[in-house]
């Protein structure tokens, strides 16, 4: 089944789960559909449902029995499968390493920075004749990792807000070299997945919220063990209820907010390319990313 135009929304919140978070509990009037993007398909079918009077749409990020390694993710058809589906804001749910003695296993942070340590992942919708360059000083959405911290606290979990998260390639963990080095940065924590994502949500002017969930010290801690996948997926089941507790909270929290962030006009400044000379076939791809500025391809002089 293929997604709606956004003219024909079908979900205002997207959430989006990480390792041990594969599906949304809660959801009432449920249907799965395939969405098929310019860029391929989504990480797995998205999932929609009605939560607290929302519709949302859910995506495992690394597909149904995580299959996916954080390279192989199609995050650019995560992103353009909720922009078509409507949704104005996404919710991240990601396990990651502690950095930090005090950001101990099991509490959540929620980051207010990103350092990109990943290679040759694509990271724009832009390119083939299309330039533009938006914003991206601050990664997060100040609302929703307001009302996520809030959530957490809520929920009972331990909770840290800010601080920077390094984005590694993966699939392997870090050495300890570059732990200490990312520590000797003043890193809060360590994951593989919140980038190119965060970016993408930006370009699509998504609301981009990401609450994370510690598993681990990485490899720097003297008296922790290593991590080990093993290790990390000890801490997931816990980790993965609070995540489904706090989306569930922060959705309720914000139904009836209004957006009152730049994220919704973070093109509007950022487009460089005349549209007239964009190439038919680029213009086309870009579809539901551009349209609010540029006339559809088939309008246009293009």
């Amino acid at each position: 089944m293929t997604a709606p135009s956004p003219a024909e929304p079908r979900a205002s919140f997207g959430v989006i789960g990480g390792s041990g978070f594969y599906e949304m509990d809660g959801l009432a009037d449920v249907e799965q559909i395939e969405v098929e993007t310019p860029y391929g398909a989504p990480s797995s079918p998205l999932t929609l449902g009605t939560l607290h009077d929302q519709r949302v749409a859910f995506i495992a990020r690394h597909g149904i029995g995580h299959h996916i390694l954080p390279e192989e993710l199609p995050s650019r058809a995560n992103i353009y499968a909720l922009k078509q589906l409507g949704v104005s804001r996404v919710l991240a749910v990601s396990a990651v390493g502690s950095l930090q003695q005090h950001f101990e296993p099991r509490q959540a942070v929620v980051p207010d920075q990103l350092i990109d340590r990943t290679k040759g992942r694509p990271s724009t919708f832009f390119g083939d004749g299309a330039v533009a360059h938006v914003a991206f000083a601050d990664p997060f959405c100040h609302d929703l990792q307001a009302s996520l911290a809030t959530a957490a606290d809520g929920a009972g979990v331990t909770t840290h807000r800010g601080g920077a998260m390094v984005v590694i390639s993966g699939p392997a963990f870090s050495t300890r070299a570059e732990s200490e080095l990312y520590r000797s940065w003043g890193a809060a924590v360590i994951g593989m997945t919140a980038l190119p994502e965060a970016k993408l949500a930006r370009e699509a002017e998504l609301c981009y919220g990401s609450i994370t969930f510690v598993t681990d010290y990485d490899v720097w801690h003297e008296s922790e063990e290593d991590v080990t996948a093993e290790l990390v997926l000890s801490n997931l089941l816990q980790n993965a209820e609070h995540g489904r507790t706090v989306v569930s909270t922060v959705i309720h929290a914000m139904a009836d907010a209004p957006r009152r962030c730049l994220c919704e006009s973070a093109l509007g400044s950022a487009l460089v390319t005349d549209p007239a000379i964009v190439p038919p076939a680029t213009r086309a791809r870009l579809g539901a990313i551009v349209d609010r500025y540029w006339p559809p391809a088939e309008s246009s002089d293009a």
